[in-house]
């Protein structure tokens, strides 16, 4: 499994929870669940972006430089 798809399961999970939270009136487990899926989705975020750029670096260096003349 990715790390992408982990952290996306673990940002619902805690989206989940923190609904819970409030549901129950526990604002403080709440706000911590609200904050630790955040941190979860803006990791997912950043492994999403690092692939992508390791295509791109991987695309880039196959191709010969065509504009520049030595």
């Amino acid at each position: 499994m990715k790390i992408e798809t982990i952290f996306q399961i673990a940002a619902v999970a805690l989206a989940i929870a923190a609904a819970y939270f409030l549901w129950s009136g526990n604002k403080d487990a709440a706000f911590v669940s609200i904050v630790l899926g955040c941190v979860s989705f803006f990791l997912n975020i950043r492994f999403q972006v690092k692939a992508r750029n390791k295509i791109r670096e991987g695309e880039t260096r196959s191709e010969p430089d065509q504009g520049e003349e030595t």
